[in-house]
């Protein structure tokens, strides 16, 4: 899968995993390498995350029903956590500065997209 930042007409990831299921949404990045660029993990649903046992920083967005942009959170470092955003249905886990390289503001809606 794609996600597509429809406010930019622009990729944000090429290669999108979903974790959707308990055991996915629970595992999420634990125990593994890093994302490399182009990456993301979409965890859904997901309305707060946490670095425990985690061994690098990420770019945590936080996305509505609608996939727009309700939150933040750049360069979260290991044995950190986010606080619970209301408002939230999905959390986007991206590699560390890939926001910010991509332009990604509050309010940008992402749009996921088959292969």
């Amino acid at each position: 899968m794609k996600l597509i930042n429809h406010t930019l007409g622009s990729v944000l990831c090429q290669r999108l995993e979903l974790a959707n299921t308990p055991w996915r949404r629970a595992r999420g990045l634990l125990g593994r390498p890093p994302l490399a660029r182009g990456e993301g993990l979409l965890i859904d649903p997901c309305r707060s995350v946490h670095m425990f046992f985690m061994r690098y920083p990420i770019d945590v967005v936080f996305l509505d029903r609608h996939g727009q942009v309700v939150a933040m959170r750049q360069n979260l470092r290991p044995w950190r956590m986010t606080r619970y955003y209301h408002q939230a249905r999905s959390a986007l886990e991206l590699p560390a500065g890939a926001a910010a390289v991509a332009g990604l503001e509050l309010g940008h809606r992402l749009v996921l997209e088959a292969d």
